[in-house]
């Protein structure tokens, strides 16, 4: 009887617990992120680098600590709309928990993340970052709290439409308190894009803009409006008499409040009950005669905005990378801990295929997050929805398995399994959906302006380069011929637009898989460490191959290139290549 009482005790249960496995809280999010720290040096210039590490290392403690605790409260207390003050007038406010604005004061305040790729000073840097730093500081802040990038991406991306057309005026008002890091001063802005007629299809937006004097005015709804009540928007809207669809929507900039101190003339209806993303409030606009200014010709809107939808996609990208990064280290973490049948496991065969299949896409998003933030023009034009479009329908599947490799307690609240499945779903719907995506790479990117011939030419020169093995070499190359070659046969008919998926995946898992060799060959020589040769392997066997082999023995370098890859000890150079060539 005695027995069975101890098994109830309070000391029980608590021994018992140490039998669960750990998260990731408490950890250094950058610290124990080899692969970023070895490819920085391949991406970063080195005196960059070098002022940069101790702040990466800062966010990362902050990430696996304040930061973490942070957003969970957030997440538990999301934004109130008011729609009244205490004296029955019309002054919607939103309500944010202190611990948003906590997190608002690291991202903004502290790091300037939405500002040091556009003034100098910022973590004292003499001049504006390069866009690879912003990018990998976004990767680290994701794997804390997603909500928060949106407007931290908006303010920074609505800053360089203000730069490139506003007026001089617009830009002596504006730019400096976009760019401020005083919570007090900052002007943070939102983008309000969706209307409940178009969604995808923006050119039959409806809200109206009418001249009222030297004043445009605003008239309508918007439909989904992320940071709903920033100091500043940036929209789209038709100017009266103008040409139907996305031809006639001019570019504007509308402040929450008028140079004389008024409140504009427009009303936040609700927030949005979203799925994920808690933290952000996202709501709808009615429009009663907003006053807003002119950015740029009236008939560039669209073509104009595309400048901050292109940026908000490798935002994107960045999350996606760092959610899968935190998926993979807490399902690692939980493989390692946990007992069952005996052992560990990550000791049994099928949990160990499992984490692989974690591994690989996670670190196919980070080489093409690095590559895509200091790739050229010509290359981003379409590396930039393809990228979008794969790496984010990756993020969902990467953290649906690392619930799984958590068991049950990853589908509990108490656990970070659950917000990391439900933040994950939004990456494949804002700044276009998969299919919207698919289309931009394929009919537009390769299609219209052939912007595949830069990104052949890229890669064909990181491939002769690297020093592979020349039958891998080979088959490297014409992995990324093929996908090329697909693109281009979907883009030359519109009946093939069904196929426009397929082809963007293909460039995605072609273009990462020689991004991964080339990594993998000179971090193999540099530091001894080539095992992203066999990540390389991997794409191409599993996510570029239509067939499996079925001959189990043509499967057996797998297991050997398992054991390397999921344990901390290097893979030299010679190991890899030689299971590269089994």
């Amino acid at each position: 009887m005695t027995v069975h009482v101890e098994l109830s005790s309070r000391d029980a249960s608590a021994r018992r617990a140490a039998a669960l496995a750990p998260t990731c809280r408490g950890l250094n999010y950058y610290a124990i992120d080899r692969s970023a720290q070895d490819l920085l040096p391949l991406y970063m210039d080195a005196p960059l680098l070098a002022h940069l590490q101790p702040h990466l290392a800062a966010l990362g403690a902050l990430a696996g600590g304040r930061l973490h605790d942070l957003s969970d409260q957030a997440e538990r207390h999301p934004p109130v709309l008011h729609p009244r003050d205490g004296y029955g007038r019309d002054e919607e406010w939103v309500e944010y928990h202190p611990s948003y604005r906590d997190m608002e004061a690291i991202a903004f305040g502290r790091f300037g993340l939405h500002a040091m790729c556009h003034r100098a000073g910022v973590l004292g840097w003499p001049e504006p970052m390069p866009p690879i730093a912003k990018y990998v500081f976004h990767y680290l802040f994701a794997q804390a709290e997603f909500g928060l990038l949106c407007p931290v991406n908006l303010t920074d991306s609505s800053s360089e439409l203000l730069r490139r057309f506003g007026s001089e005026e617009l830009r002596a008002r504006y730019l400096e308190r976009m760019w401020s890091q005083e919570l007090a001063t900052l002007q943070r802005c939102a983008q309000f894009m969706t209307e409940k007629t178009g969604g995808s299809d923006v050119g039959a937006g409806e809200l109206a803009a009418v001249r009222d004097g030297g004043e445009w005015r605003l008239w309508g709804e918007k439909w989904f409006c992320s940071n709903v009540d920033a100091e500043l928007a940036v929209l789209l809207a038709r100017p009266e008499g103008a040409l139907p669809g996305s031809q006639g929507l001019g570019l504007f900039l509308m402040p929450k409040t008028l140079p004389d101190g008024r409140r504009n003339a427009y009303r936040i209806l609700r927030l949005k009950d979203k799925l994920g993303s808690r933290t952000m409030a996202s709501g709808e606009i009615m429009f009663e005669g907003a006053v807003a200014y002119q950015l740029g010709a009236l008939d560039q809107g669209l073509k104009q905005m595309l400048v901050m939808v292109n940026s908000s996609r490798v935002s994107h990208l960045a999350r996606a990378a760092g959610m899968m990064r935190r998926c993979l280290n807490e399902a690692m973490l939980a493989a390692r801990h946990r007992n069952a049948f005996g052992r560990a496991v990550i000791e049994h065969p099928l949990m160990r295929r499992q984490l692989l299949k974690l591994l690989v896409p996670t670190e196919q998003a980070l080489s093409a997050l690095l590559h895509a933030a200091t790739a050229s023009e010509q290359v981003l034009r379409l590396l930039t929805p393809v990228v979008k479009y794969r790496a984010c329908r990756d993020n969902v599947t990467v953290a649906t398995g690392a619930m799984e490799a958590r068991g049950g307690n990853g589908y509990i609240e108490d656990w970070p399994n659950a917000r990391l499945v439900r933040d994950a779903h939004l990456g494949l719907l804002w700044e276009g959906t998969s299919n919207i995506n698919a289309l931009d790479a394929i009919q537009r990117a390769v299609g219209k302006v052939r912007a595949h011939a830069a990104l052949r030419d890229d890669l064909a020169a990181r491939l002769d380069t690297a020093g592979l093995p020349g039958q891998f070499r080979t088959c490297l190359q014409g992995a990324v011929t093929d996908a090329l070659r697909l693109a281009e046969e979907v883009a030359a008919h519109p009946e093939n637009e069904r196929f426009c998926r397929m082809a963007a995946g293909k460039l995605y898992h072609a273009t990462t898989a020689a991004l991964l060799a080339s990594e993998g060959a000179r971090l193999g020589t540099a530091s001894g460490d080539a095992r992203r040769l066999l990540l390389s392997r991997f794409v191409i066997e599993h996510r570029l191959r239509e067939q499996t082999s079925a001959s189990l023995a043509a499967q057996r370098w797998e297991d050997d290139a398992a054991d390397l890859l999921l344990c901390d000890a290097p893979v030299p150079l010679a190991q890899a290549t030689a299971l590269l060539q089994q």
